[in-house]
């Protein structure tokens, strides 16, 4: 009997629930393309983002951000704030008409969208004729927290890009 009490508390210790841990990977280093609806400007709010299949990583950068003018130093917009980064996986590959058509199409679905919790948004501005200028955007400490308050520990986008701005 001490046998069969022993292999049942055993069972009991050995198969406790760890809570679905899940850390995830947030990478968007090896995508090249920014993406945008609209022409970027250096006088409106621009909405840019990433796609990596079924995920999509989106930034709100206010018009004040990239300016028409050569940065001697980076320029920092806290998230949240004046920015916002937003991450989210869809239930299928994502193309950017799902972000530009009004209303967008019925999928792919959104699975997940989390917000950053923290972080900052850098740019540096550059110009080689007075024209045209060229945003580098970094992105630093980065903090997303799912639904279930678990943090994404692996944000794999410290270099968003270049995105470039003519003088209107």
């Amino acid at each position: 009997m001490k046998k069969y009490l022993l292999i049942g508390c055993s069972v009991l210790f050995f198969s406790c629930n760890d809570g679905d841990i899940q850390i995830e990977t947030v990478d968007f280093d090896s995508i090249e393309t920014i993406e945008s609806c609209n022409d970027i400007s250096s006088t409106t709010e621009n909405v840019l983002f990433k796609i990596n299949d079924d995920e999509a990583l989106i930034l709100n950068l206010p018009s004040e951000l990239l300016k028409n003018e050569v940065s001697t130093t980076e320029i920092e917009s806290l998230v949240p704030g004046s920015s916002q980064i937003t991450y989210r996986i869809f239930s299928e590959t994502v193309s950017s008409s799902y972000f530009c058509d009004s209303p967008p199409p019925l999928t792919p679905t959104v699975l997940e969208e989390i917000e950053a919790e923290a972080g900052s948004i850098f740019v540096t501005t550059t110009t080689e004729d007075n024209i045209t200028y060229s945003h580098f955007i970094q992105l630093s400490g980065v903090t997303f927290l799912n639904e279930n308050g678990s943090r994404i520990t692996d944000l794999q986008v410290n270099d968003f890009g270049t995105v470039t701005t003519t003088v209107e």
